[in-house]
């Protein structure tokens, strides 16, 4: 069988997409017999501007494996930018296939446009498609963009590259249950759930346990990307202003509303919140380690309430309370999966601030998620699912 693999996000790049991608192809390498051949199509590392990591165009990994890179423009995390580098992504993918031939097409996707992607290649091949969904692109853009006009334009662009998408599947896996309903009018299609999971990384870390000291100011860590999506400009001023004298905040990471935060920081004149860029994985582990408080937010948009995000996984990793300021599905998988949480209406800062005083401070090692939620069983499941459907 002949396997294409296309992912926006891939090692060494640092991000959601990537961490998970790169874990299902080593899985899926693990399953391929001697004449089969696994091509990876993907990006030189793009997730943020200020992190730079050496890569090669064209990685053979073994005879019939080949991982293929594409040099895309840089782009802020702004949409114009993001457009110009999916178009570049997008006919150099089309380019690198022209010749070729595949069985199969897996596809994972945030944005839809890499599906889409999937979806024309493997029309072209007469390959079977089978689409990995981390994101609803359409529900999510159409909700960060109130203006009518504005939303009745992408509507009539996406609506149709979304249908073609999604028509053209066989398979498609839903990163969260959340999602399900939206998917509802595409029935011939076969649907699985494989969320994100926590790597091995993070699993064989040995458990440091937080003493608290009554009169030591306390460690707020946020790790990911700071977009419109996070809202963090929505509530890390004003909680920060009012912990001005028990607690200090450090914001891991970058993305298009990073300089909106830093921003309103300025503005309110806060000093205990401390902007750092992106940090390697292991970087990351060391600031989680020594925090008290592990932190997440979602703004406050409808689209936000289906998705489940990919931080918790890692979060849930460590013995730390965790603040979450979240709603819909994601509430829900906390409350029936985790424990030790302090849990928030997004952008309520009085609600967080009264739970946040109220609370008596714990460390709870999560051994039951560990074991539910390891991604290398996960992707184990995944790459048999994979395998069945190409095979099918």
């Amino acid at each position: 069988m002949k396997i294409l693999f296309l992912t926006f996000y891939y090692e060494p790049d640092l991000s959601a997409g990537s961490f998970r991608n790169t874990s299902l192809f080593k899985e899926l390498l693990n399953h391929l017999n001697d004449d089969d051949e696994l091509e990876v199509i993907t990006t030189h590392p793009n997730r943020y501007d200020s992190f730079k990591a050496e890569a090669k165009d064209k990685e053979e990994i073994k005879e019939g494996v080949v991982v293929n890179r594409i040099k895309i423009p840089e782009h802020g995390s702004g949409i114009i930018g993001q457009v110009k580098s999916y178009k570049e992504f997008y006919f150099k993918a089309l380019n690198l296939t022209k010749n070729k031939n595949y069985d199969l097409v897996y596809a994972s996707s945030s944005r839809l446009f890499t599906a889409y992607l999937g979806a024309k290649i493997a029309r072209k091949k007469k390959a079977k498609l089978y689409l990995d969904i981390r994101d609803i692109f359409r529900e999510t853009i159409t909700d960060l963009y109130k203006n009518k006009i504005i939303n009745l334009g992408l509507n009539l662009v996406l609506k149709p590259i979304e249908n073609y998408t999604f028509g053209r599947a066989g398979h498609i896996n839903l990163v969260s249950k959340g999602f399900k309903s939206y998917f509802k009018n595409y029935k011939k299609v076969k649907y699985s759930f494989f969320t994100n999971g926590i790597d091995e990384l993070f699993l064989s870390l040995t458990t440091i346990y937080t003493v608290e000291k009554k009169d030591e100011v306390k460690t707020i860590v946020y790790g990911g990307n700071i977009g419109e999506g996070q809202g963090l400009d929505l509530i890390i001023p004003d909680i920060a202003k009012k912990l001005s004298e028990t607690h200090k905040f450090q914001i891991i990471g970058d993305g298009g509303a990073r300089a909106k935060l830093e921003e309103r920081l300025k503005a309110n004149n806060v000093e205990n919140v401390e902007m750092i860029g992106p940090v390697s994985r292991n970087e990351l582990i060391d600031y989680y380690q020594k925090a008290d408080y592990l932190f997440l937010h979602l703004n406050r948009h409808k689209a936000f309430e289906r998705v489940l995000p990919s931080k918790l996984f890692e979060y849930g990793t460590f013995n730390k309370p965790i603040i979450a300021g979240v709603d819909g599905y994601a509430k829900e998988f906390l409350k029936e999966n985790m424990s030790n949480l302090i849990l928030f209406e997004p952008t309520n800062t009085e609600e967080l601030y009264n739970k946040l005083m109220n609370y008596i401070y714990k460390n709870e090692e999560r051994i039951e998620f560990k074991k539910n939620f390891n991604r290398e069983e996960i992707n184990k499941r995944m790459t048999e699912s994979i395998i069945s459907f190409g095979n099918d």
